[in-house]
């Protein structure tokens, strides 16, 4: 079993690539000397649909119910079980999880958007990223008897804060 800690998983020859040990095999990596600090972060996505699938969805009258309701609801229980999904992920105590959806009518898309914080030793990228996929795939499935067609694209990160590395935010918007 490898003793390696926090700063030396940091500088591994593995590109830095934390996720791999000295000999290139998965380990989850060590937090244990980080220390503990405010983390945020702020993922996107979109989800492209028939124009007809969009009016549903405002109209409230999808089949399934409050189609923005529920893929919110799903979202937040998405962040919370993101350590059961990305094999490496530590599990986390979020303090926070706020998802928003934003109609964009002219395009016929939908954006959600995640803010995700915890107090802790580790980031939340992933968990605001798994928010942001878990809530648009709900959109796709509480739709698709209507339009099998829709894309989701675009899931990125926005900004991370906090931890050793400090702030983070995309340079395209």
């Amino acid at each position: 079993m490898s003793t390696s800690k926090v700063d030396k998983d940091a500088t591994n020859d593995n590109g830095g690539l934390t996720h791999f040990d000295e000999a290139g095999k998965a380990h989850m990596v060590d937090v244990g000397a980080k220390n503990e600090t405010h983390r945020v972060a702020v993922a996107t996505g979109t989800i492209r649909m028939k124009p007809e699938t969009l009016a549903i969805i405002q109209s409230g009258t999808a089949k399934k119910g409050d189609v923005l309701g529920i893929a919110r609801i799903a979202a937040i229980m998405g962040a919370k079980r993101t350590s059961d999904l990305i094999p490496l992920c530590h599990p986390l105590a979020l303090t926070r999880v706020a998802v928003d959806f934003e109609i964009h009518a002219a395009s016929s898309e939908i954006t959600c958007t995640a803010q995700v914080e915890t107090f802790g030793k580790t980031g939340v990228e992933m968990e605001a990223l798994t928010a942001v996929q878990i809530g648009l795939l709900t959109i796709y499935d509480m739709c698709k008897a209507v339009d099998r067609g829709m894309v989701i694209a675009g899931i990125r990160l926005l900004e991370k804060h906090g931890g050793k590395s400090g702030d983070w935010v995309t340079s395209t918007s």
